[in-house]
């Protein structure tokens, strides 16, 4: 949207400024009187001055003498010699991409305070003191200024100031022209008191903050007078309010850019003010389609409706009275439907006006229409990022008038055609990330205004045209990722002179410069990845005085010259990884401008060195560095640190603590030793990689203020002691690795708290007692994954934007324990799912809710002491390609529901008690085809192909029903059924006996009778006994 803004500047400029013709604006003229000015005012401006603390740009070093009439920045009136103008806007306005200055970050601004004296210029009429750092104590807009009565002109955008917008400004009843744009610390509730100014006609409250004021149409509605209203980056919540009447018959430009409108496209009352010629309504929320009252806009020269994200808008109605338009800009609403369905939507008389069409970032299809070369007047041509299909069409060749042509991120195939050469007017052209062939034509050559040429990213070969280096205006040259071929020579750039970034990586081109070429003055950044380069480091390097530097991967072998690293010391960005280059690195590094430094996969030797001051990222990994860590690090900004797999040795030591920063830290496969810092203070950690080390001691502490951790790996380390259960507590936590580690105790049932985990290994620790429940709460890994991409993303402030780091560019990678061998994960560990305990001394049963986890790829209970039967739904677990369950204790069948894992290819059932026949299917079948045996080798109840038992009869059943029973009988149950039994029977018959008395009676009878019966029996029996005896 800024093209188009700064395109429609001097539009609104042109059209508004007539309307300040009563002197306010005109240029400084002298004054009639003879005397110089009137000695008040001119002791009023000394005042003011007074009040200036800074003036850098000597912007007031006019201001003395006894004329005030001819001091910079005054205007006086020819009739009368009072002051009517002050302006002292800052002439040195730098605003960044979202048009924001900062006034009190540039020292060009005048700092200070708006002084009252300026109340005794009263007949000032107009007022510019913007871009200025005049924010006084308090920081607020002086209330002198409401009392300013005569001014027509208030410009105090960019003065930072803060509070509540100041109603008193509606005491100016004369004004025309009010600007407080671009002070985003500033708010109001009320803007009512707009309506007092009766005669304005420009309005910008840019980025003033608005938010809950529903009625502001209406207020605005009360001033017919306004021909020019920016609102935009206000927080705006509507704009669908019902308006009668629109009373703006004069308004041209309606700026809403950035508010929070969430409502359909066709209710805007902005519909209805059919005078506009500007209308920006990008980035808010805005959807639907347009409606039919479009077409009565007929004086519309530019329609702006931007990153909408509304994959829904369509041009709708009757357009054929839009004759007037100019510029449209629908980029980043991801549109869908034919290209050419929308350009034959637009009026025929636009096609000889339309100047600006950008359609970038939708779903466009299909191929350009040859319709297209009827925008005859076409300067700038947007498409990229749609799903355009086809060659490029020759009928671009009559767009003469074309300054850029943007197809970058299509589809678009064949090759470069030659005619784009006789598009002489083009400053940008941007083909890359296509499907482009062949080698770029040397009619390139004739586009001498070219600014900017990206065909990264496509299918291009041969070498590059000689003619290229004819560019002189080239300041952006992108040929990256190709299969050119060929030499680069001083011919290709000799006269490109404007160069300030060149971008030849991922190609196959050998770069053969002499040794006393020079580069562009202008030229800022290199980039050279995998181009032939070395053996040796070419001398034409030293001469580069440039901020970043990419040679990685250029065949460059031997140690640095001398003169490398003082060449260099200026350089935010280097790469020099994947090379064979030897030797140390300098002993004072501290003093070096390094932001990014890469050094990773070389044989660099030697000491890590004292790290650079305002160094974010240092990668230092696959090299052979030795020693400690430094033990004075001091690196305030460093956000990224990666030394793995070197030889470095000791203690981490507690300087390390010092790096508040630090969101990525990675020490893996060293020989460090001893317990990690206790880094407290440490709150931004979002990856810790320490595997493969002799570290010690319990999980650090410090981590469970790390909330945003993302990845953690201490395995293959000697730490110990309990899983604490505030690692539930990491809830964005997505891989946890631990194993090969002396891990003790049962895991905390904490962990499934960690809804977004994909990876969990536990395997090879110490860890008892049962597998934790509510394993559905892991929630990433019952969900099936579309995509998901691991990367770490930081900021890159030397070349102002963002960096995305992939897996395994930073060491993002995994051993890993599936299909029975041990795998190594790059990239692809995004993709992975996988839960690992094996090789513990887990006790119980697996639990059912695993089966849950429809995402998991890989599954490993291995080794353990798990018991009971494996879970029947188990095929459930659509993703799991590994299954591992051997060595436990499990019995029972084996589910039949495990021949629906159709993506299953690794199966180890083995060395359990299972019974029954085997399950049979299509995938099953198909694995370990070697020896299919090995699966099940360990369980002698398993009958059935492969093994070489047969199912006789019914025994699969009576195999599953002795084990059924087997199952069911639990000594503790038992007992306590019959102890329990017991004492019911009992207290049954108690009770019977105390509440019925006739049982009772009857009771007590029949026992006395069968006491007496028993008493008369053994009586007899023992003096019959005892006769006997007496006889013998």
């Amino acid at each position: 949207m800024s093209r188009t803004t700064n395109l429609l500047l001097t539009l609104i400029t042109i059209s508004i400024f007539p309307f300040f013709t009563n002197g306010a604006l005109q240029p400084q003229h002298q004054h009639a009187h003879d005397g110089g000015c009137i000695p008040a005012e001119r002791a009023a401006l000394l005042s003011f001055k007074e009040g200036i603390t800074s003036n850098n740009t000597n912007l007031l070093a006019s201001w003395k003498g006894q004329d005030c009439c001819r001091w910079r920045g005054i205007s006086c009136s020819n009739r009368t010699g009072h002051v009517i103008k002050l302006h002292l806007r800052n002439p040195n306005v730098a605003p960044d991409h979202y048009g924001y200055h900062d006034a009190c970050a540039d020292a060009s601004a005048l700092f200070g305070e708006i002084s009252p004296s300026l109340l005794s210029l009263k007949r000032l009429k107009h007022l510019d003191l913007s871009m200025n750092c005049l924010l006084g104590t308090n920081s607020q807009i002086p209330h002198l200024l409401g009392s300013m009565g005569n001014l027509r002109y208030l410009n105090l955008s960019g003065i930072p100031f803060t509070g509540r917008m100041p109603s008193h400004l509606g005491n100016l009843s004369k004004l025309q022209y009010l600007d407080l744009g671009y002070c985003p610390a500033m708010y109001s509730t009320d803007i009512t008191w707009l309506t007092k100014l009766p005669f304005l006609k420009f309005l910008s409250m840019r980025g003033v903050m608005l938010p809950g004021i529903a009625d502001w149409p209406h207020t605005l509605n009360m001033i017919p007078s306004l021909r020019v209203i920016d609102l935009s980056n206000c927080l705006l919540d509507y704009a669908n309010q019902s308006l009668q009447h629109v009373n703006l018959t004069k308004l041209e430009k309606l700026d809403l850019f950035n508010n929070y409108f969430e409502h359909s496209l066709a209710s805007g009352w902005f519909w209805k003010a059919t005078s506009l010629k500007y209308l920006d309504l990008g980035n808010n929320k805005l959807f639907g389609q347009f409606p039919d009252t479009l077409g009565n806009m007929t004086n519309l020269q530019v329609l702006d409706i931007s990153e909408n994200w509304n994959p829904h808008m369509m041009m709708a109605g009757n357009l054929e009275n839009l004759c007037g338009l100019e510029i449209i800009d629908l980029s980043y609403n991801y549109i869908n439907g034919d290209i050419a369905v929308l350009m034959e939507s637009l009026p025929q008389c636009t096609r000889k006006k339309l100047q600006e069409m950008d359609l970038r970032y939708n779903n466009f299809t299909g191929t350009l229409p040859n319709l297209i070369s009827d925008f005859t007047r076409l300067r700038i041509l947007s498409l990229s990022g749609n799903n355009l299909v086809g060659s490029i069409p020759p009928w671009l060749v009559n767009l003469t008038r074309l300054t850029t042509l943007e197809l970058f991120s299509n589809h678009l195939t064949g090759s470069i055609p030659p005619w784009l050469g006789n598009l002489t007017c083009l400053t940008s052209l941007e083909l890359g990330d296509n499907l482009l062939t062949g080698s770029i034509p040397a009619e390139f050559g004739k586009l001498m205004y070219l600014t900017i040429l990206d065909l990264s990213s496509n299918h291009l070969n041969e070498s590059v045209p000689a003619e290229i280096g004819s560019l002189v205006n080239l300041i952006f040259l992108d040929l990256s990722n190709n299969s050119f071929t060929g030499v680069i020579t001083e011919e290709h750039l000799a006269n490109l002179t404007s160069l300030k970034q060149i971008d030849l990586s991922l190609n196959n081109f050998k770069i053969a410069l002499n040794s006393d070429w020079r580069a562009p003055s202008t030229l800022e950044s290199a980039w050279f990845a995998s181009c032939q380069m070395g053996p040796l480091f070419p001398p034409w390097l030293q001469q580069l005085k440039i901020t970043a530097l990419d040679i990685s991967t250029t065949s460059l072998k031997g140690e640095f010259p001398d003169w490398f690293w003082s060449a260099f010391s200026n350089v935010t960005y280097l790469d020099i990884s994947n090379n064979q280059i030897s030797g140390n690195l300098p002993a004072h590094m501290d003093s070096m401008a390094f932001e990014k430094l890469y050094l990773r996969s070389n044989r660099l030797t030697g000491p890590i060195p004292t790290l650079p001051t305002n160094i974010t990222l240092l990668d230092t990994s696959n090299n052979t560095f030795s020693e400690t860590i430094p033990s004075n690090l001091v690196a305030p900004r460093l956000e990224i640190l990666c030394m793995h797999s070197n030889q470095i040795g000791g203690y981490i030591p507690e300087s390390i603590c010092k790096l508040e920063q630090l969101i990525y830290l990675d020490l893996s496969n060293n020989i460090l030793e001893g317990e990690v810092p206790q880094c407290f203070d440490t709150h931004n950690i979002e990856n810790l990689i320490l595997s493969n080390n002799s570290l010690s001691g319990k999980i650090p502490a410090f981590l469970q203020n790390n909330t945003s951790l993302e990845f953690l790996d201490l395995s293959w380390n000697k730490f110990s002691g309990r899983l604490p259960t505030w690692i539930g507590n990491l809830v964005y936590l997505r891989f946890l690795v631990l194993s090969h580690n002396e891990f003790s105790d049962n895991i905390p049932v904490n962990i499934t708290k960690l809804g977004h985990l994909q990876y969990l290994d536990l395997s090879h620790n110490n860890f008892s007692g049962a597998i934790p429940r509510h394993l559905s709460n892991l929630t990433f890994m019952t969900t099936l994954q579309e995509e998901s991409r691991y990367m770490v993303e930081v900021e890159v402030d030397s070349m102002g934007g963002t960096t995305e780091f992939e897996a395994d560019s930073l060491g993002q990678i995994l051993s890993v324990n599936t299909k029975g061998q041990q795998l190594i994960y790059h990239r692809t560990l995004a993709y992975f799912v996988s839960i690992d305990l094996s090789c513990n001394s887990l006790t119980g049963k697996i639990p059912t809710d695993i089966t849950s986890l429809a995402a998991l790829m890989n599954l490993n209970l291995s080794s353990n002491q798990l018991s009971g039967q494996i879970p029947n739904m188990i095929g459930a677990m659509q993703s799991l390609e590994s299954l591992d369950l051997s060595q436990n204790k499990l019995y029972g069948e084996i589910p039949s529901s495990l021949t629906n894992l159709t993506s299953l290819s690794y199966l180890d059932l083995s060395y359990n008690s299972l019974s029954g026949r085997i399950p049979s299917g299509p995938q099953l079948d198909t694995l370990n085809m070697d020896n299919q045996t090995l699966m099940y080798i360990g369980n002698n109840g398993l009958c059935g192909p492969p093994v070489h038992k047969n199912c006789s009869g019914n025994d699969a059943y009576i195999h599953g029903d002795l084990e059924s029973s087997k199952e069911e009988f639990d000594p503790l149950t038992f007992y306590f059924g019959l102890v329990l039994g017991f004492v019911v029977g009992l207290w049954m018959v108690f009770c019977a006996l105390l509440f019925k008395k006739t049982w009772r009676i009857a009771y007590f009878r029949l026992f006395d009778k069968v006491y007496d019966q028993v008493y008369v029996f053994v009586v007899v029996k023992w003096a019959s006994f005892a006769k006997k005896t007496d006889e013998e």
